[in-house]
């Protein structure tokens, strides 16, 4: 399996919030804005697929898991391009403060104006791309925009939208998580497809998401919907929903299980590399003597399923490709981004500036 291990996967997560700690305001704004957009398109066709009434009435499950699968193209533009998606913002922040390489104040400017900006970016696609451009202007689609809208925030309550909230953003930040471990395009791609897909076919809620199909509605007329509902009953409990899914249940949980007591994880960026594939099945403390995966003691020699390899067998798994390093070796290196110490502003600004 050429990925990294969940252990260093997490470091990554870590190493990457530390970098954008060190990201000027008016870059950090600007690459939040342009997830609106990127999400806009997987909310549209979303809501263009569920414009179906003979569905809605009989197999209501079945066309909203049909439209799931279409969402996720947003979340894989968002990932592969790095753009500031504040819901997986959280993860990164979280995931590098809790090992002391980011301040709290760090973690407020980072998500506030990732938060904004996704909203600004958002409203603009929603506005002027498929509001003014008519997109959902037929009476079967404005039909298909004002009842998923009542069903995200009109029929439940506010307690239920906070819960499905948490829900929604354990499995985006989960998804972002398992494509970080992915080495690969298309790895990445199907990493993210099936969790995200999973959270809107259950019509869990995202703070982000929901910034396009609830407006839509109230742009179209909404008999019911107004802005100021739109802030109190999805707004506010979606995104305290949302913090509590993606930093307790991926970024805190994760960092808990693999870099508490580790000390320095190392990170091989090498492509195809038998210490990059290793999976030790789980956790590990600092007694790795049992696992056969590990050096045996006082050696450097590799030990696999029991045996010591012959002299002149390559250490490299097999892959499609050559022995190259991967690009993101000098963006996220641990000189950089991977010192277990609080930094200073102007220490992160330098490594930001670096990379």
């Amino acid at each position: 399996m050429d990925a990294f291990t969940p252990q260093q996967t997490v470091e990554l997560v870590s190493r990457i919030g530390t970098k954008k700690a060190g990201t000027r305001l008016d870059k950090l704004f600007v690459n939040s804005l342009l997830v609106g957009p990127l999400l806009g398109f997987g909310c549209a066709v979303t809501l263009s697929t569920e414009a179906a009434p003979w569905f809605q009435t009989n197999a209501p499950g079945l066309i909203r898991t049909i439209a799931a699968t279409y969402f996720p193209i947003g979340l894989v533009m968002i990932v592969l391009s790095g753009a500031d998606l504040f819901t997986s913002n959280i993860m990164f922040t979280t995931a590098a403060l809790l090992e002391r390489r980011i301040s709290i104040v760090q973690v407020f400017k980072i998500n506030v104006v990732s938060f904004f900006g996704n909203l600004a970016g958002t409203l603009f696609f929603m506005a002027i791309v498929t509001g003014y451009g008519g997109v959902f202007s037929l009476p079967a689609y404005k039909e298909a925009v004002f009842t998923f809208a009542t069903q995200k925030m009109v029929l439940p309550e506010w307690h239920q939208i906070m819960l499905r909230a948490i829900g929604a953003n354990w499995l985006v930040c989960f998804a972002v998580f398992i494509s970080i471990s992915a080495r690969e395009i298309a790895s990445k791609i199907i990493a993210i497809w099936f969790p995200t897909a999973t959270f809107v076919a259950l019509g869990l809620d995202h703070v982000i998401a929901n910034m396009y199909f609830i407006p839509t509605a109230i742009f179209y007329g909404h008999p019911i919907i107004t802005t100021s509902f739109y802030i109190w009953k999805s707004l506010i409990p979606t995104l305290i929903g949302n913090i509590i899914g993606g930093g307790l249940f991926v970024a805190a949980a994760y960092w808990y299980l693999y870099l508490t007591g580790e000390g320095s994880v190392q990170v091989d960026f090498n492509i195809g590399s038998l210490t990059t594939a290793m999976e030790a099945g789980g956790p590990m403390g600092p007694d790795k003597k049992s696992s056969h995966a590990y050096r045996r003691e006082n050696s450097s020699t590799p030990i696999i399923n029991g045996q010591v390899p012959p002299d002149g067998v390559p250490m490299d798994l097999p892959h499609s490709g050559s022995n190259m390093q991967s690009g993101i070796a000098k963006e996220l290196s641990e000189e950089k981004y991977g010192k277990s110490m609080k930094s200073s502003p102007e220490d992160l600004r330098d490594r930001a500036h670096d990379a």
